[in-house]
């Protein structure tokens, strides 16, 4: 028998159980071997589980005697670490030539890498997860779709979110964490969300960003909401959107959520620039009151409700009670904490998944166009829920377009080289459907074109 061909998976994080199921069940076929690299063996244990022609191998990204080997020995590597870390990972494939694929943005240091990657003839693909990369290939699937026909562009926007589903949804914010808690606290930092609606450009900075939110009916989902990315403006050449009148990305949240949200931000809360004392032993309470001005006669409620000028019988106010922000006996018991590290432990405590629970990721295309003198309007949604803790549908719609293109690059059906995204036809046409296979599909809707939308609010 020949020799297998090895792929190695670097990062045992909990997106990566769908990718390394699918490339075990179809490891006999295709003759792969499956190397799983992690620094937690546990963590490489659970997800390994029984699955077949899988080997571990326990070493820190930073030991680079034992990465060299590992890179140099497989056929194929794949980088499932937090972004930060692919170049280590990048810098010994292109001097053993090997191809990569990775679920993250591209990042300024590997672009520059390109012309090298191109000249050794290796195929580099980025954003091929879910936001990005489903995103990227559902949009330029319909793109291409419409401008082929000779429809010329007015109008995109697209919106990603991940949720709890909605037999999983039992508190007051309709939402758990489904990723990385981090980000979700310091989402929308670092700087102003940018996006152009009907050929004027438009900027919100951070402290009005909740406020700022666009309601959105999906399927037979109901009603959502959607506040602004950060650039939305960022793909606009990629997606041959350069005259664009209308050009929005957003991130979907249940209805209330960001004006819930907001409380947080116009406190404080979420600021992750300095240090608070004595964390370790400050209570929730006293964290809370940290952020209020000094009334020694006031009770905290009722500061922390004529700050934000919030009535008792408000929904905001029973959200707020429901995460027990002014419980004096829990601590927050992290030493030298930032505020949003404080914050996302007291969110940790009311908003992590149960083992019973599922989540759910929802994403919205909305593509405006006109075609033969009239104005059109297409939308497009997908839908996916988990099966439980392990095989999320975070998991599914991350890994799975991670595992099957890895595979059709091993197998030479994707042969372009260069550090690219998932956005030429010969990508994505195959890909997506082999997703539809797994339940990750998009239903489109013709509706009619409005240019903007009147549901977006500018509070």
């Amino acid at each position: 028998m020949s020799t297998k061909r090895k792929v190695l998976i670097i990062g045992a994080g909990r997106s990566a159980s769908s990718l390394i199921k699918y490339l075990s069940d179809k490891s006999t076929k295709e003759n792969l071997q499956i190397i799983l690299a992690d620094i937690d063996l546990e963590a490489a244990q659970k997800l390994a589980g029984d699955l077949q022609n899988i080997k571990i191998e326990i070493f820190d990204i930073f030991e680079e005697s034992k990465r060299s080997k590992l890179i140099k020995d497989s056929d194929l590597v794949i980088s499932m670490l937090p972004a930060r870390f692919h170049m280590e990972v990048a810098k010994d494939c292109l001097k053993y030539g090997k191809h990569m694929v990775t679920a993250s943005y591209i990042s300024p240091e590997l672009k520059a890498l390109d012309d090298e990657v191109k000249a050794k003839g290796l195929v580099w693909m980025n954003e091929i997860g879910l936001d990005p990369g489903i995103d990227h290939m559902s949009a330029m699937q319909v793109l291409d779709r419409i401008r082929d026909k000779g429809g010329k562009m007015l109008l995109f926007e697209s919106f990603t979110g991940g949720l709890v589903a909605p037999e999983s949804d039992t508190n007051k914010w309709n939402y758990k964490f489904t990723w990385n808690p981090r980000n979700v606290v310091v989402a929308g930092q670092g700087g102003v969300a940018k996006f152009i609606q009907e050929g004027k450009y438009k900027y919100i900075p951070y402290q009005k960003l909740f406020r700022r939110s666009e309601i959105l009916k999906i399927g037979e989902y109901g009603n959502f909401e959607a506040y602004a990315n950060r650039d939305s403006l960022k793909y606009r050449e990629a997606y041959g959107l350069k005259n664009v009148l209308t050009l929005y990305r957003g991130t979907i949240r249940r209805i209330g959520f960001s004006r819930a949200w907001n409380i947080f931000v116009q406190l404080g809360m979420t600021d992750d620039s300095y240090e608070m004392e004595n964390t370790e032993e400050m209570s929730y309470r006293e964290f809370t009151n940290s952020f209020l001005p000094y009334r020694p006669h006031d009770t905290v409620e009722l500061k922390l409700r004529n700050y934000l000028h919030i009535e008792q019988d408000d929904i905001l106010w029973e959200k707020i009670t429901e995460l027990e922000l002014c419980n004096p006996h829990k601590k927050i018991g992290l030493k030298n904490a930032t505020p949003a590290q404080a914050l996302q432990k007291i969110l940790m405590d009311k908003w992590m998944l149960q083992p019973e629970d599922k989540d759910m990721i929802v994403m919205l295309h909305i593509f405006g166009y006109e075609l033969n003198g009239e104005k059109k309007q297409i939308e497009s949604h997908m839908v996916v829920i988990g099966d439980d803790q392990k095989y999320t549908a975070m998991a599914k719609t991350v890994g799975l377009p991670v595992a099957i293109v890895s595979l059709k690059i091993l197998n030479k059906e994707i042969t372009t080289p260069g550090v690219q995204i998932p956005i030429k036809k010969e990508v994505y046409e195959p890909i997506l459907e082999e997703l539809s296979k797994y339940g990750i599909l998009f239903k489109e809707e013709r509706t009619k074109y409005l240019g903007y939308n009147p549901d977006l609010l500018w509070g």
